[in-house]
């Protein structure tokens, strides 16, 4: 038997009986199913999400479907990819620390669902900068988060067997890291069927684009790195919609899409989605001023992009237990500097591929088929528009200048520049 053979597909009338005798939801929702409310909250791409209530607590379940949601039966995907959040999830927490993920309660490989903590009053991060809300944390708590499970999932810390059979493990996320090899890298560049743009005030910049030679080739160029460097375990899909936030707290969810790749990919478009943010908030301002939330964006890349350096260098001075770079062959021989040099030469290549991946992450989020809901928002489709086209020329200019990019602040410095020629 297969597991789509047992698989059935939860519904809010059937979740209460189905999920009411596992011990470990009884026990976080109630005893008695009838006492429960449950509502089905999912507004992403692929699965169902329920938020399931009572009189003891609440708990999220999340369950794959056998398709994407977002198109429907045609695009059939296997349901193993619960499979691969779930030792996500377990992963990153053992790596980043507890109460950086939502706790795991429950999973069911045959059903294809994960039960996990009810994050509440969480909100999805996305949204708050889509209200203007400036949150403290985000910066710090997403550079730590990077730098922990970038770090630890990699040869530089894992014991090499261990690894080697993680790398196999996540190897059979093959359909998600397909939707990435082909949504992101290839299909914006191209008239790709089920793209979309806003059409026609993006028509001239979206041909210009498909025919830029340099920005196709160093796509290309990611596309391979991608898929060709099995450096360590990422999440994946991280951008402002896969963390969830308080004033006080910030956790990192949905790594459905987790597989062994370059580091820089999950650094390059956590910070892509802050950017274009930054260029989106004109689109909310609603006759008052954003400048002040501009600035909270283009300082929370910095402080992200400087917690992770920080971070990572103290683990590698501290944590590097790996086949990569071994003390051996540097400190234990005297050669502290030595060390350092090859920390350096890490960094500097994964700042430039960071800032190619997050040029991609732009144009795929705007040219592709799933969009930013910081732009979709924006009603007015001149406006919207207008928001969108800074964004790509920014995509394109780190994309096919990246080794010429020294800092993160000249990455804001362009932003900046960008948005107050076009703001003129």
């Amino acid at each position: 038997m297969t597991q789509m053979d047992s698989f059935k597909a939860l519904t809010v009338e059937t979740l209460p009986r189905r999920l009411g005798e596992v011990t470990v939801v009884a026990d976080r929702v109630g005893a008695d199913t009838s006492t429960w409310k449950v509502r089905e909250v999912g507004d992403g791409n692929l699965n169902l999400v329920f938020i399931v209530e009572g009189p003891v607590g609440a708990v999220v379940v999340k369950q794959a479907l056998p398709y994407v949601r977002l198109v429907g039966d045609s695009w059939p995907l296997p349901l193993k990819r619960s499979f691969f959040e779930y030792h996500a999830l377990t992963r990153q927490e053992a790596r980043a620390g507890v109460g950086t993920v939502p706790k795991i309660y429950h999973f069911d490989h045959a059903q294809a669902l994960i039960v996990m903590e009810y994050l509440e009053p969480h909100i999805i991060l996305r949204k708050a900068l889509i209200q203007g809300r400036q949150l403290p944390r985000v910066g710090r708590d997403l550079g730590l988060f990077m730098a922990r499970t970038l770090f630890r999932g990699s040869d530089l810390s894992m014991e090499t067997r261990q690894r080697k059979a993680d790398v196999a493990l996540f190897a059979d996320n093959a359909e998600l890291c397909d939707i990435t090899e082909n949504l992101v890298f290839s299909d914006p560049y191209f008239d790709a069927k089920l793209n979309r743009h806003t059409s026609p005030q993006l028509d001239p910049v979206v041909a210009q684009l498909r025919a830029d030679r340099d920005l196709k080739v160093e796509a290309q160029r990611l596309k391979h790195a991608f898929a060709a460097n099995a450096e360590t375990l990422l999440h994946g899909d991280l951008h402002t919609g896969s963390i969830m936030v308080t004033e006080e707290d910030t956790r990192m969810i949905d790594p459905e899409f987790a597989f062994y790749g370059p580091m820089a990919f999950d650094v390059g478009m956590a910070l892509a989605n802050f950017w274009m943010s930054y260029f989106s908030q004109r689109g909310h301002e609603e006759g008052s001023s954003r400048e002040s939330v501009r600035d909270y964006l283009l300082g929370t890349v910095v402080e992200a992009w400087s917690v992770f350096r920080t971070e990572f260098s103290h683990l590698w001075r501290t944590e590097r237990t790996g086949i990569l770079y071994q003390k051996s062959l540097f400190e234990d021989q005297g050669d502290v500097l030595a060390s350092e040099q090859a920390l350096d030469q890490v960094l500097h290549a994964l700042f430039q591929d960071m800032l190619g991946f997050a040029g991609i992450e732009c144009h795929r989020r705007i040219l592709g088929l799933a969009h930013n809901a910081d732009f979709e928002t924006i009603e007015d489709a001149d406006l919207r528009a207008s928001c969108e086209s800074k964004a790509l020329r920014f995509g394109r200019h780190i994309v096919v200048n990246r080794r010429q990019i020294h800092s993160i602040e000249e990455v804001n410095a362009l932003a900046r520049l960008i948005e107050k020629e076009d703001a003129a």
